[in-house]
């Protein structure tokens, strides 16, 4: 290191010297050499001290050492703790996107770990590579279209057309236990939380399950009233799921403990208001119970018995109970059967029972309820009462998508999507309903027949049209007295 140092310095000076002999003088000259052969030895000096030091260990200058590199274990086999931490300054979803060469590579990493992507109703599931963690987005598009001709009401006779539901939604699961579920609906161009929980569920013994579900929850209640919007044989929920109901309607917060047996199920949910209820008094309180068994069970047919019941104590921002309920169809708003104004509630009793079921391709389903509404000043109880008898028939041979653990419909599992050559499902449905309101003197009554035909394409798309004709005796609104006529809606539905 001496010799190179020394040369360098030499060459640096030989390099300087005809220039600056052109501009200086022979005494700046030889100031100038001086300099430089001060420097040169002030050089050599710190090199020398440097060569007398002690060699440095292996230690000191050997790189960092390097584990060994081993086998990948099968991705079965990687659990979650062996994966590297991943140090962010972002929380989880709000991680910058990462340029595209990044992203190829950690999909390929992820091929690797064994993640992976699996496609269910139209949309994909993921699940981790060590399978505790699952992932899924949701959601339905429900949009129809009424018209309803032959009442002696002009402003009855309309056309509309509506989203009946405008979902988006999450769900997801940790582990074998943890489960939660988030969806809003934009339908009627308005944001509205519906289901939003957390959830626990286990096994208590083979055959015996169990889960607890906490958040803002949908009823289960009655038969059509425990079955999704995207799941109703019918364009709307019959008059025994609509009108005897908790005045707080089909969604409340709470808790709901469920349990499940082989043969039925049994549920109990006590609640406050919707999510967005009156905060600046107490809530109303309601407390609801079900049951479904099915004491004939078999791959090609189920009985089903059912029964419900609720009590609901009403905060003081809910004493008004007047009810404009759907009679035929839910786009038409001039067209309902009315309670008439009722104020001065202070709670609501109901109950029903389920008694139907399906043998291969056919199904049947009858529910009655009765709903008791108490009323301040002393007066007597409202009582509203109402009944339905449906059913349907896969022409297509289909089974019907009655769920066994619900005890309500379900999406179908059609054997021969159009999508993948086949026709669909076709399925023709028919149904009687009644409502009676006439228990107060402002009260109406009404009972709609229904005819239906649904096109399932494969099972989460359809098309439905319904050709309803109802009949209604109201004493308060708009329109007053006897009246009947017809209303023709259809819907086109996806849901994922």
């Amino acid at each position: 290191m001496t010799t190179f140092a020394t040369a360098s310095a030499l060459v640096a000076l030989l390099a300087a010297a005809p220039a600056t002999a052109q501009t200086a003088s022979q005494a700046e000259l030889e100031a100038l050499v001086r300099a430089q052969a001060a420097e040169i030895a002030g050089l050599k000096a710190r090199l020398d001290r440097l060569e007398a030091a002690p060699p440095a260990t292996a230690a000191q200058v050997a790189p960092p050492p390097v584990a060994p590199v081993t086998p990948a274990p099968a991705p079965t086999q990687l659990a979650q703790r062996d994966r590297p931490a991943v140090t962010s300054p972002y929380a989880p979803q709000l991680v910058p996107p990462a340029p595209a060469e990044r992203d190829v590579a950690r999909a390929r990493e992820a091929n690797e770990a064994g993640v992976t992507t699996e496609w269910g109703a139209g949309l994909p599931v993921f699940h981790s590579a060590d399978g505790v963690y699952t992932f899924k987005p949701r959601g339905r598009i429900l949009a129809d279209v009424s018209s309803s001709f032959g009442s002696r009401d002009a402003g009855r006779n309309i056309t509309t057309t509506g989203m009946r539901a405008l979902r988006l939604g999450i769900e997801g699961g940790v582990g074998t236990h943890f489960f939660y579920q988030f969806e809003t609906d934009f339908s009627e161009n308005e944001v509205d939380i519906v289901t939003a929980f957390i959830g626990w569920r286990d096994r208590i013994a083979p055959g015996l399950d169990y889960d607890v579900r906490a958040g803002h929850l949908f009823n289960d209640r009655a038969f059509e009233g425990s079955t999704g919007s995207d799941s109703t044989p019918f364009l709307e929920r019959s008059t025994v799921s609509t009108a005897i109901i908790p005045q707080r309607g089909f969604y409340g917060i709470g808790i709901m403990p469920r349990l499940f047996w082989k043969t039925g199920h049994a549920s109990l949910t006590v609640t406050g208001d919707r999510v967005d209820g009156n905060q600046s008094v107490s809530d109303s309180r309601t407390v609801l119970g079900r049951a479904h068994w099915n004491p004939v069970k078999s791959s090609t047919g189920v009985l089903h018995l059912g029964l419900w019941g609720f009590d609901e104590g009403l905060s003081s921002a809910a004493t008004t109970l007047t009810r404009n309920t759907v009679i035929g169809g839910r786009f038409n708003g001039a067209l309902r059967v009315s309670t008439g104004p009722l104020t001065g509630g202070t709670g609501t009793t109901g109950y029903g029972a389920e008694l139907g079921g399906y043998l291969g391709p056919v199904w049947l389903m009858g529910e009655a309820g009765e709903r008791h509404a108490r009323l301040d000043g002393g007066r007597p109880d409202f009582v509203s009462k109402a009944y339905s008898l449906s059913g349907g028939w896969f022409i297509t041979g289909d089974l019907p998508p009655y769920n066994p653990r619900l005890g309500s419909f379900g999406q179908p599992r059609v054997l021969r999507p159009i999508f993948e050559g086949g026709p669909g499902a076709i399925e023709l449905t028919a149904r009687y309903e009644n409502l009676d309101y006439r228990d107060l003197a402002t009260g109406g009554r009404g009972w709609a027949a229904t005819l239906g035909a649904n096109w399932y394409l494969n099972s989460f798309t359809r098309i439905q049209v319904n050709a309803i004709h109802w009949d209604t005796d109201d004493r308060a609104g708009a329109v007053t007295g006897a009246d009947d006529g017809e209303t023709v809606s259809a819907r086109v539905a996806v849901t994922f």
